[in-house]
């Protein structure tokens, strides 16, 4: 039985003390299960040392496991990214917030716990819960809550029932994933991530965003036809 401590949220009456909590726990390097469009996520702050290696630990993951970020606006992501690129730009204000990861070079100079070889990948949500977390919190380092090759968890129990040893806390949204937040998004998918790091952006993973809507948005501004390189 999880020791984590369940914050109700679908309460809007109640909703400003949930998030509260959630936000106090993770700014002290806890782990915070909480929900985006399609599964639940463990997250905590993307700066503590002590909640990136929690999150690592939790998910059996080495040191070397980059960071995986939500954030709570375009202008964020310059403050996480050594570079960002205007086919970054340019998806971040036709897709955001939405369900597109971002691959971009990490910003060297931050003091934080991610691989400086590797890249930091970036989204903002839609789901007004890990939004609001975000633009309270800041850059948010973020797994799904589940072991790999466990179904993603829609529910907070299920999250707690796959990691709840880890876990400090549980922000209840209600099950999630059963339908889209947007009409041009796959909720049964998880997001589509593109490869913005060098000068040919490429889709890595197809996902809930159409990849040729993304090939239309890069093309348009490339000039070129923009590689599809699934990653299955």
């Amino acid at each position: 039985m999880s020791a984590a401590t369940v914050w109700d949220g679908t309460d809007p009456a109640n909703r400003e003390r949930a998030l509260s909590g959630a936000v106090a726990a993770m700014r002290r390097g806890g782990l915070v299960v909480m929900p985006t469009e399609n599964c639940y996520v463990v997250a905590t702050d993307a700066f503590s040392i002590k909640g990136t290696a929690l999150l690592r630990r939790a998910k059996v993951q080495p040191a070397s496991t980059p960071l995986g970020l939500l954030v709570a606006s375009p202008e964020t992501v310059s403050g996480v990214a050594a570079r960002v690129p205007p086919a970054a730009q340019l998806l971040m204000r036709t897709f955001w917030p939405g369900m597109l990861t971002l691959l971009l070079r990490p910003q060297a100079t931050l003091a934080w716990d991610h691989p400086p070889q590797a890249p930091v990948a970036v989204r903002m949500p839609l789901h007004p819960v890990a939004l609001e977390v975000c633009r309270r919190l800041g850059p948010v380092a973020a797994s799904t809550a589940a072991l790999a090759g466990a179904p993603a968890p829609q529910t907070v129990q299920e999250a707690l029932d796959s990691l709840g040893d880890d876990v400090a806390g549980a922000l209840d949204a209600g099950r999630v994933g059963e339908e889209a937040w947007s009409p041009v998004e796959d909720h049964e998918l998880a997001s589509t991530v593109v490869d913005v790091r060098n000068r040919i952006p490429t889709i890595v993973r197809p996902g809930a965003i159409d990849s040729v809507r993304v090939e239309r948005v890069l093309g348009a501004l490339m000039g070129d036809t923009v590689a599809d390189e699934s990653a299955g």
